[in-house]
């Protein structure tokens, strides 16, 4: 079966779980913005965490299958529509051949989901059918869906667990318009003023509309870096430093003005200096994000990231039925 695309909404593209392995090559591992969103959708249609869906942005595409599907829709809250009549967001959703899904207004949040029984069958390029786009690659064509696509989807897959309709309330991921993200702080954060680390970990800021998979800009009371004769090789900006590696939820300040936090599409190294980097924990938390969003990040210590880790980790095997 396939998905026609008849509207493509804003940046509606193929991923999974990502391509991990080689951003030591400079690729990143990309894959959807919200993992856990992603995989409540996965659940619902019966496949394994691994199967590629829709991810949308803001705004949703409308589509058409060719033939009887299961579907569902998860992350931001999002009015869904089939055949023009409202059904429940965050359930299983059973269409026949040539129903039409479409979307409402978003009332929160940056990201939702479509996963489809069977999955997204695009072919897999180093070991994923995530899109990266700037590099053309993965995903439908290496790029983002347009009008008059044919998506195929796979074969649903033999139910290996218990059929659910609907998420629990309790596992639903929520969208406040205040946010604390944990974070860690270094490799660089001794370069920052006491101003500059005050404001980092104490002042609020708000998620500018320059946001995209790359990374997010918040803007704010600034973080101003001390004024030290750079070294060899880096740039003129205080935040500048010889090129160094980045980790994915790396805090840059350029200028020490507005903190850039890098997501799954960002590079994997350059010339600015991270002044902290987010737990991986809260990295779901900006799909869930949209601009005016209020933030403070709160730094916390590798046993309290651990901790938080292992809380996540323990949240998703509840979804899937498993011991935590």
């Amino acid at each position: 079966m396939a998905l026609e695309i008849l509207t493509p909404g804003l940046a509606t593209a193929v991923q999974d779980r990502g391509r991990f392995g080689y951003y030591r090559y400079g690729i990143p591992q990309g894959g959807v913005m919200d993992q856990y969103a992603a995989t409540l959708a996965n659940r619902l249609v019966g496949n394994t965490p691994d199967e590629a869906m829709l991810e949308c942005t803001y705004l949703g595409p409308k589509l058409r299958t060719d033939a009887a599907a299961v579907v569902a829709v998860t992350g931001a809250p999002i009015d869904v529509l089939v055949n023009g009549e409202p059904v429940v967001q965050n359930a299983r959703i059973e269409l026949a051949a040539g129903d039409e899904l479409a979307f409402g207004v978003i009332r929160g949040g940056a990201k939702f989901f479509i996963a489809v029984a069977g999955g997204v069958d695009v072919p897999e390029v180093l070991g994923s059918r995530s899109t990266y786009p700037i590099g053309k690659m993965g995903g439908f064509e290496g790029r983002a869906l347009a009008a008059g696509d044919v998506v195929p989807v796979g074969a649903p897959l033999a139910e290996t667990l218990p059929r659910i309709d609907a998420i629990p309330a309790d596992l639903l991921p929520e969208y406040p318009r205040e946010v604390e993200v944990r974070f860690m702080l270094g490799l660089y954060d001794h370069k920052l003023t006491d101003e500059g680390l005050a404001n980092l970990t104490g002042a609020e800021w708000t998620l500018t509309p320059v946001a995209d998979r790359m990374g997010l800009r918040f803007d704010g009371p600034g973080a101003p870096w001390k004024r030290e004769e750079q070294p060899f090789g880096a740039g003129q900006d205080p935040s500048n430093i010889t090129d160094a590696g980045y980790a994915v939820g790396s805090i840059q300040i350029p200028g020490g003005t507005q903190p850039i936090v890098l997501h799954c599409d960002a590079v994997s190294g350059g010339g600015y200096a991270q002044a902290g980097t987010v737990i991986s924990a809260d990295m779901d938390l900006f799909a869930r994000m949209a601009p005016g969003t209020k933030v403070r990040f709160v730094p916390v210590t590798m046993d309290e990231a651990l901790a938080a880790r292992a809380e996540r980790r323990a949240r998703i095997a509840r979804v899937w039925g498993e011991e935590s």
